[in-house]
C-alpha cells in the first residue's frame, strides 16, 4: 500500500512539472523567471531538498521568485571505503515560499555484504518524500533584513528491507523526520551560514531503519553549513551534521563534508565533496568522494 502511495506521489510531481513546462510561452516566462541570485537555490543535499551535500537550508530550491516556479533534477554518487550510494531525485520550489522534494537512495554493501552475512552486493533502498515550508525572513542581508530566511521542513522515507532491519534491531522501516533550518548570505563578506535543528529516529538518514533497540524516542540533532563564496559561480564549504546513535550491533557516529560547488549557470551546478560518515554497520572511517549533478531552472 504504501508503495503505492510513493508512486502516486512521485507521478503526482513530475506530471506537475511536464504540465507546467507546457505552459504557453507568455505564461511560461512568468511562471519560469529565475530572477533569484545565482546559487540562492542551494544545491541537492542527500536526502533531496534543498541545501549543501548533508544539510537541508531554509532556501527554497529552484531559481523561481514570489511570483514563479523553479524546479530541479539531481543524481549523486558517494563512494565510501566500503559502500556506495546512489541517489536521483527531483524537487520543485513554488513561488519561493514551498518546497516539495522526491528520492530514491540505492545503499550498495558491495563486498562487505559478505561480511555482513547479506551477500555480495546486498543493496537497502530508500525512498524519500520532502516538503519544506519557509516561514519567515529573509536569505539575504541588508540593515533591514536581519533576520535569517527561516524554514520548517519534514521528510518521510519508506525503506525497503523490512526483514533486514529487524533483524539488527531497528524499529521501523518507515519514519519522518521534521527540521527547522535558519539560513542567512552576507552578500559583502561573500558568506552563507545555515543552522538546522532535527528531531528523527532514523538510523543512517533511515537506510538501516528507525529507532532501535537502544532507542526508539525522537532525538534532537544539529546540522550546520557555511559557505565561502570564492566567485559568482564557485562556493567552497563545510557541512557537520549529529545523528542518534539507536542500534547495538553498530555504533553510529556524526558526519561531516567539505564541499567545492561549482554552478555553471543557472540551469547546470556540480558538487564535489570529501564526505566523513564515520562509523556504518561496524565498518570504521567510511569516507569518500561525493559527486551531485543537478540540472533545473
Amino acid at each position: 500500500m504504501m508503495s503505492g502511495v510513493l508512486r502516486s506521489l512521485r507521478g503526482t510531481l513530475c506530471g506537475a512539472v511536464l504540465l507546467l513546462a507546457g505552459a504557453p510561452p507568455s505564461l511560461a516566462d512568468e511562471l519560469f523567471d529565475s530572477g533569484k541570485l545565482l546559487a540562492t537555490g542551494g544545491v541537492s543535499q542527500i536526502e533531496g531538498a534543498g541545501g549543501s551535500g548533508l544539510v537541508p537550508w531554509a532556501l527554497i530550491s529552484g531559481y523561481g521568485t514570489r511570483d514563479a516556479i523553479g524546479a530541479n533534477v539531481h543524481y549523486t554518487f558517494v563512494g565510501l571505503s566500503d559502500f556506495d550510494l546512489n541517489t536521483g531525485g527531483i524537487a520543485v520550489g513554488l513561488f519561493d515560499r514551498v518546497e516539495l522534494s522526491y528520492a530514491r537512495q540505492a545503499f550498495n554493501t558491495k563486498d562487505t555484504g559478505i561480511l555482513l552475512g547479506l551477500g555480495q552486493g546486498f543493496t537497502f533502498h530508500q525512498d524519500i518524500v520532502g516538503a519544506k515550508v519557509r516561514l519567515f525572513g529573509d536569505a539575504i542581508y541588508d540593515q533591514d533584513k536581519w533576520l535569517p530566511q527561516v524554514a520548517f521542513g519534514a521528510q518521510y522515507k519508506a525503506n525497503d528491507r523490512h526483514g533486514t532491519l529487524t533483524a539488527i534491531g531497528a524499529k521501523d522501516d518507515e519514519g519522518v523526520d521534521y527540521y527547522l533550518a535558519a539560513s542567512k548570505l552576507f552578500l559583502a563578506q561573500s558568506l552563507l551560514a545555515n543552522v538546522t535543528l532535527r528531531e528523527t529516529r532514523a538510523n543512517q538518514y533511515g537506510i538501516l531503519g528507525f529507532g532501535g533497540d537502544k532507542n526508539d524516542d525522537y532525538k534532537l540533532q544539529f546540522e550546520g553549513s557555511i559557505a565561502y563564496l570564492l566567485s559568482r559561480q564557485l562556493a567552497l564549504g563545510v557541512d557537520c551534521r549529529t545523528k542518534p546513535d539507536n542500534l547495538s550491533f553498530a555504533k553510529e557516529e556524526n558526519a561531516g563534508d567539505i564541499f567545492l560547488a561549482f554552478f555553471l549557470n543557472k540551469n547546470i551546478s556540480l558538487t564535489v565533496a570529501y564526505a566523513m560518515l564515520g562509523d556504518i554497520a561496524t565498518q570504521k572511517e567510511q569516507n569518500g568522494l561525493y559527486v551531485s549533478l543537478q540540472a533545473g531552472f
